[in-house]
């Protein structure tokens, strides 16, 4: 009976695997196959989410139609959507992007297909209602999730798995933007944070192929209808600086407002987390009711800057509009992404500068609509920290050499100004207040370090929050350690050793919970993919032998510890410095901070 039961749960998938289980012996050979397939995939998970989301807005609010439906739809659908995401795809939040990038640096490549399909309807839902996101960073998503899906499915390697993600991802950029080349370049230059990654070639055929059934599907046509510019006079090159000066700080601007709201709303108890979404909901409906065009993605919108078809009064009030209304409604919690709103802010802020310029030098400079095409890449290098995918995505989008130059320009200066005065990127930031840590672009190159995974012990003794000083005396008095992991309901939050447990012994304090010694403060940790020079300066630091290693994808999940004795083992140093005294141990190594 048992076996019956277990060969009709395998079913045909089954039986496919057991099929194709001799490829599996032939990963490279399948593999540019398999990228093919997550391209055209892809490319139909994009059409199908560019056609849901702009013929669902056009009947829920259509032009012309009365002001109470433009508060009612936004209000509404980020309650419902909210819902949604808060009992049944909690991975669906948000952009999409740091997302993939954590699913390829902490989670082994893996997507679910859940939150593939929660990604795709409930961003869907989202923007059809009014919520002013973007479509491409949910995108990224679901083609990574496609990638890791099938990837999975097909039983390769995590490390194949992995290498699907980026593909997955340049397959969604270029069909939602139209631009193959730019997909290409977004990949390698942010999702996997390195020019030279080895998954070009997969990235490039999925870029393509995706490509294609845009192509067949939607016809050849541009995102935006933009015409020829030429460059009227050297001096409008001063002109594009101090639009990447402006877009530079409107950049800055966007990021922290938005990192700072989402962390007042992280802060807020857990219950309430499906209503939050309510809070972008109704500042935007409130807008709308007033100002129709700061409603939803606004690519039709960005065409009429382009084309000079917008006034001045209205473009700079959309900037605020928009900066305001996008940031409120992502840190609450809806479903959408970055790239919208950034190429929107851009384009009404290069056509405002533009507007101002042609208006004081009319014999000098372009038309505004020149300046919106270059402010959107402005405010994509400012906001995203891509700047050669901008210049390349514009160049694309124009086809039109003329306006590289002062393209460069203006994405140079932004991209300076956004990053001395915001070091971290946005999407780093967005993971860190998830509790993912994203390796650095440092931690990505130095691949031939010893690392800490290497070294680390799996099972380790800790100590409970509740436990009191003296308590954790008693039970650590035999141990070999001189530190121990404080862990409480939460998992992991501090550190404790035995110097501060008898300094507050000495002080009378026997009776104090771990938890109030450690929890108030942030603890030293590594993760298993960091270096052992890492881990050794950082028990320099702390001043303690022993350090925590948790997981990238949650830092209170103790995944092990390791020690200086460790360390100096994995050098080889050993038998040199194979002494119970530890002062010796710690005068031979502060040398090495």
């Amino acid at each position: 009976m048992s076996e019956t039961h277990n060969e009709a749960e395998e079913g045909w998938w089954g039986t496919l695997l057991r099929q194709i289980a001799p490829l599996q012996q032939r990963e490279n050979q399948i593999f540019l196959l398999l990228t093919l397939a997550i391209g055209a995939l892809t490319g139909l998970a994009v059409v199908a989410f560019i056609l849901l989301t702009e013929r669902l807005g056009m009947r829920l609010y259509p032009v012309g139609s009365a002001a109470w439906r433009r508060v009612l739809i936004p209000v509404g659908g980020s309650l419902g959507i909210g819902y949604l995401l808060f009992r049944y795809f909690p991975d669906a939040r948000g952009s999409g992007v740091p997302q993939t990038k954590a699913a390829l640096f902490a989670r082994e490549g893996v997507i679910t297909i859940g939150t593939v399909l929660g990604k795709f309807f409930c961003t869907s839902v989202t923007l059809a209602s009014g919520i002013p996101l973007g479509r491409e960073g949910p995108a990224v998503q679901v083609g990574g999730g496609i990638a890791s899906v099938l990837g999975r499915r097909l039983g390769l390697r995590p490390e194949k798995v992995k290498a699907l993600l980026p593909a997955g991802a340049a397959a969604a950029i270029a069909a939602a933007f139209n631009t193959p080349l730019a997909a290409v370049l977004f990949a390698l230059e942010e999702v996997m944070g390195d020019l030279h990654a080895p998954v070009l070639g997969s990235v490039v055929l999925a870029s393509a192929a995706s490509w294609v059934v845009l192509r067949l599907l939607l016809g050849n046509n541009p995102l935006f209808n933009v015409p020829q510019y030429r460059l009227i006079h050297p001096l409008e090159l001063g002109v594009y600086a101090v639009l990447g000066v402006i877009g530079g700080l409107v950049s800055v601007a966007f990021t922290k407002l938005l990192l700072g709201m989402r962390k007042r709303f992280l802060q807020f108890p857990k219950k309430t987390l499906w209503f939050q979404p309510v809070v972008g909901g109704l500042m935007v409906g409130l807008m709308g009711w007033f100002v129709p065009q700061v409603l939803g993605v606004g690519y039709g919108y960005v065409g009429d800057a382009l084309n000079g078809r917008m006034a001045l009064k209205l473009m700079a009030l959309l900037v605020i509009l928009k900066l305001i209304g996008a940031t409120t409604s992502y840190a609450s919690g809806n479903a959408g992404g970055i790239f919208g709103p950034s190429l929107f802010i851009g384009a009404m802020l290069g056509g405002t500068v533009g507007s101002i310029a042609h208006h004081l030098l009319p014999t000098y400079t372009a038309t505004p609509g020149a300046y919106a095409l270059v402010g959107m890449g402005t405010a994509f290098a400012g906001i995203v920290r891509a700047p050669m995918t901008s210049v390349l995505m514009i160049f694309e989008t124009t086809r039109d050499y003329t306006v590289i130059v002062p393209l460069m320009i203006s994405n140079l200066v932004s991209f300076f100004i956004s990053l001395r005065l915001q070091p971290v990127p946005i999407y780093t930031a967005l993971a860190f207040q998830d509790g993912i840590h994203l390796p650095t672009a440092e931690t990505r190159r130095r691949h031939d370090q010893h690392r800490v995974i290497q070294a680390m012990h799996s099972t380790v003794e800790v100590l409970p929050a509740q436990a009191t000083v003296g308590e954790a005396l008693e039970r650590t008095g035999s141990g070999a350690f001189r530190a121990w992991p404080v862990t409480d309901q939460r998992g992991l939050i501090g550190v404790v050793s035995l110097v501060t447990l008898e300094h507050e012994l000495a002080e009378g304090a026997a009776a104090k919970r771990l938890g109030e010694l450690v929890d108030a403060r942030p603890f030293p940790h590594v993760h298993p993919d960091q270096t052992l020079d890492l881990a050794l300066e950082r028990m320099g630091t702390a001043q303690l032998e022993l350090l925590p290693v948790v997981s990238r994808a949650d830092i209170h999940k103790l995944e092990g510890v390791i020690t200086l004795r460790d360390v100096l083992n994995s050098f080889g140093v050993t038998t040199q410095l194979d002494t119970p005294d530890r002062s010796l141990l710690l005068s031979t190594t502060s040398g090495w901070r």
